[in-house]
């Protein structure tokens, strides 16, 4: 009776070793296309300036993790529920994000812009060159949310769920521009061989966090692993190469 106690016991202690080891790994969700933050390699792998950050700020943070590929329109829900533990995807923080999830200090600082075909550039200066015409963004971002609430001028606006899809609409002409992140934009005007350029003024200064459920205490640790990388020069090396100039 005594060996089967102990035996049951052992057992016990090692069921509970498991779960505590899987409940220290974090799931840390990123979004799917949205190059050069997040995007699939020649050899299909997940790379770009958010996954290597999180890499770096997790290993200073002597943090467990694995990846999990997420529409962006997806990612706060699943923090909400807790799905996820944390979401590095270009997350713009806006006071309607803030009340419902916890954010790190900005680490990246951006706008919004336009993109529309070369051949329409000298047309078109500003959004009101877009009034009454049809517009491209993204789902569920701060663009969309520019487009329903501040200029409400456009014909319509056509929301994608990834990046690829705005440019493609905007080469076959199905919209008459795209309203989007900036440095997004710039990477697929790079893409577009010279059929596409950014133009206009920035609208919207704004910037990235990483994102949490509510109350986490991750967030001061990947604060200060982020303040380690900053201060040591590690930040301004993984911007430079990812963005070809300093940190803004």
């Amino acid at each position: 009776m005594k060996k089967i106690t102990k035996m049951l016991s052992a057992f016990a202690l090692v069921l509970g070793l498991s779960f505590s080891a899987n409940a220290v790994e974090l799931i840390v969700a990123h979004d799917t296309n949205f190059k050069p933050f997040e995007f699939r390699d020649e050899n299909g792998n997940y790379t770009g300036f958010d996954i290597e950050l999180w890499q770096e700020l997790a290993k200073r943070a002597e943090l467990q993790y694995k990846f999990q590929p997420m529409d962006f329109n997806g990612i706060i829900p699943a923090l909400q529920t807790k799905n996820i533990d944390a979401a590095i995807a270009g997350i713009t923080i806006t006071p309607e994000r803030e009340a419902v999830v916890d954010f790190t200090k900005p680490y990246y600082n951006t706008g919004l812009m336009i993109a529309v075909r070369t051949e329409d550039a000298e047309k078109v200066k500003s959004l009101d060159d877009l009034a009454g015409k049809i517009i491209a963004t993204k789902t569920a971002t701060s663009s969309a949310e520019y487009l329903r609430t501040t200029f409400t001028k456009a014909k319509e606006v056509k929301l994608f769920p990834n990046n690829d899809g705005l440019l493609f609409e905007l080469m076959a002409k199905g919209v008459d521009g795209v309203f989007f992140d900036e440095t997004i934009l710039q990477d697929l005007a790079k893409a577009s061989n010279g059929t596409v350029k950014v133009v206009g003024p920035l609208y919207q200064g704004q910037s990235y966090g990483i994102a949490f459920p509510k109350g986490s205490e991750l967030v001061e640790k990947i604060n200060a692993a982020y303040d380690s990388m900053v201060e040591d020069g590690t930040y301004k090396t993984l911007y430079m190469k990812w963005f070809g100039s300093e940190p803004k």
